[in-house]
């Protein structure tokens, strides 16, 4: 691979952000060096990499201020490198903080200097807050991806972190449909992709096995690495680093997006 790949994966909370980076990053790590950042305020980006919480950079920044690169990088599975920013107690303080602070300390540090051949991001993408826009407006990541199933409000938050990455004038790489079941459920995504201007780059069925492995702090690559839900997962980090076709979305108004929604009923 020629070029480093940045990557930011958006998305609602809730929606598989976390198990969807975190399996990217097992997947790429059999042969490249990989640097995960959590940027959602749950900090569960990385559990099932390193195979427990780790400490945020807010919470040690509150025991030490002079924190060293040891001190916030942590190793999980295959080698990947993981951070997670953290963000305030629910109801207290900005959630987006945690993410210009991690940023700040990271490039202090020199963290991202070293260039690893993959960066991914992981960022919440249903709270309106300029935080959540640092990896993209300060020219962190080169590409986006969004996660979403077929489920009306998942997609009504895709099509306004499309609304933000068209602002950002940032490059959409596509769409990840993270099934839930739900009637005509691909074909749903595939049309929302398309009225934004998009392409639906990967499909993550349904499965318990993303379930059993997360119960055991564990990527479904490590704990079921022959399983049917693995290859799905190494499917799309193959797509990802092969994709070259971005554009700049072109999202839906309100009126628009529940028009096209009711369209599926």
């Amino acid at each position: 691979m020629s070029k480093s790949k940045h990557i930011a994966i958006y998305g609602k909370g809730g929606i598989g952000k976390s198990t969807t980076v975190s399996n990217l990053a097992a997947s790429y790590s059999t042969d490249k060096d990989v640097l995960v950042i959590g940027c959602d305020p749950k900090a569960d980006t990385t559990r099932t990499l390193v195979g427990r919480r780790i400490p945020t950079i807010l919470d040690i920044l509150k025991e030490k201020r002079d924190a060293q690169e040891e001190d916030v990088l942590f190793p999980g599975y295959g080698g990947v490198m993981c951070v997670e920013s953290g963000g305030p107690e629910p109801g207290v303080g900005c959630a987006g903080r945690g993410v210009i602070v991690a940023m700040k300390l990271l490039e202090n540090l020199e963290v991202f200097s070293r260039d690893p051949d993959v960066i991914i991001y992981d960022v919440l993408g249903d709270v309106v807050c300029g935080g959540f826009a640092v990896p993209l407006r300060e020219d962190y990541a080169d590409e986006v991806y969004i996660v979403t199933s077929g489920e009306y409000m998942a997609l009504y938050a895709a099509n306004n972190i499309s609304k933000g990455i068209k602002k950002l004038k940032s490059n959409l790489g596509g769409i990840i449909c993270n099934c839930r079941g739900i009637h005509r459920e691909l074909e749903i995504v595939e049309e929302f992709a398309h009225q934004i201007g998009s392409k639906v780059i990967g499909v993550i069925p349904r499965s318990e096995l993303v379930q059993q492995s997360e119960i055991h702090a564990k990527t479904v690559l490590e704990k079921f690495p022959e399983s049917e839900q693995a290859q799905k997962y190494r499917e799309l980090s193959k797509a990802v680093l092969e994709n070259d076709d971005f554009v700049i979305p072109q999202p839906m108004d309100a009126d628009e997006f529940d028009e096209f929604f009711r369209g599926f009923q």
